[in-house]
């Protein structure tokens, strides 16, 4: 059983250790590090929810790949960013940018959530009020309401 578990961990943390091939490394550690930094950021837009640091897709070696051509080149990594972006569309940032066309995903969320909140708080008060509305007693029911309160008191 134990040699299952080590064999399956074993597997699984060993696929993102290979996703930036030894070939695709850059031989300046410098501008390696730059490379990672800026692959951390972008998606990969076939397996979406990863970079494309830690993807085994081919699309995201090649991206990987026109990353390390674009900062040997001489780009800034904001460089890199924006000709990514302007290739792939913003779909490629993990982090979108706060623009009018994302205010949506900003803000969304907790405008719901206001939303959500309120409509819960109307309706728990609604039932309250109607039922105290719609309530009339009797003169013999009154008299004994009164006399119970005035037990209590």
């Amino acid at each position: 059983m134990n040699r299952l578990i080590i064999a399956t961990a074993a597997i699984l943390l060993s696929t993102a250790a290979l996703a930036v091939l030894p070939g695709e490394r850059l031989t300046d550690p410098t501008m390696e590090a730059r490379a990672r930094e800026v692959s951390q950021a972008l998606r990969c837009v076939v397996c979406q929810n990863e970079t494309i640091d830690d993807s085994d897709a081919e699309l995201a070696k090649d991206m990987r790949v026109l990353v390390r051509e674009r900062i040997s080149a001489g780009d800034s990594n904001e460089q890199v960013v924006s000709y990514m972006v302007q290739r792939y569309g913003d779909f490629v940032l993990l982090k979108p940018r706060m623009t009018a066309n994302t205010m949506a995903l900003w803000f969304g969320p907790f405008a719901l959530l206001i939303v959500g909140a309120f409509v819960v708080a109307r309706r728990l008060r609604r039932p309250a009020t109607q039922v105290a509305e719609a309530v009339t007693l009797s003169d013999a029911e009154a008299r004994e309401v009164q006399a119970m309160k005035d037990r209590a008191s």
